[in-house]
């Protein structure tokens, strides 16, 4: 999470680029952007009901979510709440 706190959507794109061997870099940088704008990364491990709100808006804005399923129904917080401490 510290890189991409840290370096922009560019040098980010040119890191993962190699993962996604199919898509140009252009179009990999534009993804890492939205991703920023859409504050998709947080500053901790810590996936809260917000993050989780927002990945959901996320999802059914591209069509993809078929429907809601309650935050504490699908996420456990305590693997990263101990690792944090």
């Amino acid at each position: 999470m510290d890189y991409v706190q840290t370096h922009t959507p560019a040098e980010i794109a040119k890191v993962i680029s190699p993962q996604f061997a199919e898509t140009d870099l252009a179009t990999i940088e534009t993804i890492v952007g939205r991703y920023a704008a859409q504050d998709t990364w947080k500053s901790d491990l810590i996936f809260s009901e917000d993050s989780f709100t927002l990945l959901e808006n996320i999802l059914e804005e591209a069509g993809e979510l078929d429907g809601r399923v309650p935050y504490a129904d699908l996420v456990d917080t305590s693997f990263a709440e101990k690792a944090a401490h």
